[in-house]
This record gives structure tokens, sequence and C-alpha cells, in this order.
């Protein structure tokens, strides 16, 4: 990265920061390592350890030794809920985050930048509103930068199902092929190689990552809304019971920002920690510990309950690419 990038990337997280200062957030500055982390079977995690120091200082033997494992975080959610549990505050962060097994390349690496933000009082369709402003406060930067406001980066946002971007691109209805057991006939159709006993959350991503994801804001930013309700998420339900309270911006075919109605119900959070603790033990390269009483900040009885608010996480490594006209984020 050049100077000029350097630059360029201050100018939009100050722009960031000055954004959310005014809208009454307050920005916070939680660990990139944690003892343990929420269990998300679709992602690898890095792990280390920690070393208690040689000499018997602070508690060590006098001959070191390992304290115990940390994880680099691939979110600050796990932190940043904590803090709104505790104050029922509307918070912002912007920080280092970190996905083991990742590709590195054009629009991935291992090691990127997130800003997450939660609105107390708030749902997924307001954090539209919200992002929306925040690009519409971004995008007016950059003529004083000497840059055009690209068309994919420019506000307002339009919208579309999950369902009505697999009737447009995939060519069939997903619930309908779901409830019928036929995904794995589409995905065949379409010379996706998947194997005999593929389960419908796999065989829906598959076909979503290859025939429909390429296609969503190629022209003008598209928050792609309405999730299925068998990927399993920590975002609220839907009253029609199949869909979630859950939506993602895409630029160029490209996911820059992942948003939920976040889940408030402590049963629901921890039958989440325990389903998804159990697919990491089975599938995962690297394991992790995981807290298996977070889910009592969601509880009433343990104070004053998790407030409604909804969450978003984006990635501004391709923020920046897009805002900047670049073609990778590097």
């Amino acid at each position: 990265m050049d100077i000029e990038q350097h630059s360029f990337r201050s100018k939009i997280f100050s722009a960031i920061r000055a954004f959310f200062d005014e809208a009454g957030f307050i920005e916070v500055d939680t660990p990139l390592l944690s003892p343990d982390l929420i269990p998300e079977s679709c992602l690898e995690v890095f792990k280390t350890e920690r070393l208690l120091p040689v000499g018997g200082g602070n508690g060590g033997s006098g001959r070191g030794g390992k304290a115990g494992d940390l994880y680099l975080v691939p979110s600050p959610e796990i932190h940043m809920k904590k803090i709104i549990a505790a104050y029922q505050k509307s918070i912002y962060q912007i920080c280092k985050c970190f996905r083991n097994g990742e590709s590195v390349g054009r629009m991935h690496n291992y090691e990127f930048t997130m800003l997450e933000y939660y609105t107390v009082g708030a749902d997924y369709r307001d954090s539209v509103r919200i992002t929306e402003c925040l690009f519409a406060a971004l995008t007016r930067l950059l003529p004083g930068l000497g840059l055009p406001v690209p068309d994919e980066a420019r506000p307002p946002f339009t919208r579309m199902t999950v369902n009505e971007a697999f009737i447009a691109y995939a060519g069939f209805d997903l619930y309908e092929a779901a409830e019928k057991g036929t995904l794995f006939g589409e995905a065949r159709k379409k010379g996706i190689p998947v194997p005999e006993g593929t389960g419908t959350p796999v065989l829906y991503d598959v076909i979503f990552v290859q025939e429909v994801e390429p296609k969503l804001g190629t022209e003008r930013p598209l928050v792609l809304t309405d999730y299925p309700a068998f990927v399993p998420t920590l975002a609220r339900l839907n009253p029609d019971g199949r869909t979630r309270q859950r939506w993602e911006l895409y630029m160029r075919g490209v996911e820059l920002a992942n948003c939920y109605s976040e889940e408030t119900d402590g049963a629901a959070v921890r039958q989440f920690f325990e389903e998804e603790a159990r697919e990491k033990e089975r599938r995962a390269i690297v394991r992790h510990a995981v807290d298996h009483d977070y889910w009592t900040l969601f509880a009433p009885e343990n104070g004053r309950g998790f407030p409604a608010c909804s969450g978003v996480a984006m990635g501004l490594d391709r923020l920046l690419m897009v805002l900047a006209g670049r073609k990778a984020i590097g």
C-alpha cells in the first residue's frame, strides 16, 4: 500500500468515525485475543497460547509454562455484545479481524479490517437506512479527493429477497425446492459437483455462491434480505418461520456487509451455541473453547437482558476498494 492509499484510508476512516459519533454511537475498543469464541462451523480461526513469565513473576512457576489457549477474533461480536448487555447503548468499532483457512487474493485475506456497529432499539430494516446514510456521507467525500462516485456505491440501495434472487438468477424457487427435496437435482442440472447426501444448507450455499452471488449489485448497491432459516445464525426469525431478519450488502457481486436483527432470546442463543459447538467439534480443523454460559447475557433474570438491536459487520478493505475504483483489496 502506497502513501496515497494510506491517506485515502485515513480520510474514509475519519469520516466513518465522525458519522457514528454524530449519530450518538459510542466507539469501543475490545480485545483481539479471546479465551473463547462464538462457535461458527463455517469458518476457521487462529489459535495461539499465552505463556507464564519465566522467573516466577505474576504467579509464574519460575520455569515459565503455558497459561492457556487464546484465539484471534474473527469478529469483535463476542465482546461487543457483552458491552451492549451491560450498558444498553449503541456502539461501533473499527478493528482487525482474522480468519484461518482463507484464500489470499483479490478479494480475500486472512487478516482484514472490520467495521461493526450495533444500533439499540433498531431492527434490520433500520440498519439499511443507517447504512445508506453512511454511504451518502462517504460518497460525498469522493469528488473532493479527485475521485468519481461509483454507481455501484451510490445510495439508495436496491432490495431483493434471497428467494427472489434464486428465482431471477438460479431459475427456481428456493423454498419450494428445499421442501420438495429437489435442491440436489438443481445443483446437478447446473453442473455443480455435489456428493450424494449433501444437506440442504450446503446445497443452498454452493448454488448461491456459483449461480446467484456473482450477479448481485453489479450496477447499483443491492441489499439481499430475508435469508433462509435453515442456515443457522444469531438473527431473529421472521413471522413466516422460514426466513430470518438478515441482509447482506452486495456491490460488484461481492459481499461488503452482513446485518441481523440480533437474536435476544436466551434459549435460542443457547441452542445455537450448543448445535454449532457440536458441529465445530465435528468439522473444524482448529477447535476453540466456547463459553456455554454466554446465553445468560440474554436472560432477563440475570440483569436487564439483551435489548432489541441490529448489528452490521462491514469489510472495510472491500469498501475502500469500491470507493477508490480499484479491482483488488491490496
